[in-house]
C-alpha cells in the first residue's frame, strides 16, 4: 500500500512538472562568468534571482508553486534541475548532483546563494520577508540553518524518493544498476 502511494506521488510530481513546463516562461540567456579584470556581464535581466529546484520533489513543487503565484513581477527565474534540459553551463556550473544536495539560487549578477539564505531572498522578493526575518538574528539563524541541513540530508527518503545513487544512475542511463 505504501509503495502504491509513493508511485502515485511520483506520478503526480511528473504530471505537475509537465504542466509547469508547458506554462513556464522561457529561460533567460545563460549567466556568464569572467576572469578577474575582464568586467561584468552587461546583458540586462528581467529577473533578480534564479531558483534551482527539484521538479520531482512534491514538497519542493508546493514551495515553487506558491512562489510563482506570488511573483507577479517576474523577479524569480525558476529552473527545474530534474528537467532533461537542465544545463550546468547556464547555471554557474552547478551540476545536478550538487543542486540536489541543497537548494541553490543565482542572483542576476551571478552570485551563487545556498541553503536558508535562498529562502530569505526569495521570500523578500515576493513580500513575505517577515517569515524568515527572525532567521537573520542569533541564535535563530544558526538553529534554522542546522534544521535545513538535516532536511537537505534526508529530503529524498522523507518524501519517498529513490536514493541519490539511484537517481544519478538513472540520469546516466544505467538502468540495470538502479535499485530502490
Amino acid at each position: 500500500m505504501v509503495t502504491a502511494a509513493v508511485r502515485g506521488m511520483r506520478g503526480l510530481a511528473l504530471a505537475r512538472r509537465a504542466a509547469t513546463a508547458a506554462t513556464a516562461p522561457r529561460r533567460q540567456q545563460p549567466l556568464r562568468t569572467y576572469a578577474a579584470g575582464q568586467g561584468q556581464e552587461t546583458t540586462p535581466r528581467s529577473w533578480q534571482i534564479r531558483m534551482l529546484y527539484d521538479g520531482d520533489c512534491p514538497l519542493c513543487m508546493r514551495e515553487v508553486n506558491m512562489l510563482r503565484r506570488r511573483d507577479s513581477e517576474g523577479k524569480i527565474d525558476f529552473v527545474d534541475i530534474a528537467g532533461e534540459d537542465y544545463d550546468p553551463a547556464e547555471n554557474q556550473g552547478i551540476d545536478f548532483e550538487t543542486a540536489m544536495g541543497k537548494i541553490h539560487a543565482i542572483t542576476s549578477d551571478g552570485e551563487v546563494v545556498t541553503n536558508v539564505e535562498v529562502f530569505r531572498r526569495l521570500y523578500d522578493l515576493v513580500g513575505l520577508g517577515w517569515v524568515f526575518a527572525i532567521t537573520r538574528t542569533e541564535p535563530f539563524g544558526t538553529i534554522v540553518d542546522k534544521v535545513y541541513d538535516v532536511w537537505a540530508a534526508w529530503r529524498l527518503p522523507i518524501t519517498g524518493r529513490e536514493t541519490m545513487e539511484t537517481i544519478l544512475a538513472k540520469r546516466r542511463g544505467e538502468a540495470s544498476t538502479c535499485r530502490e
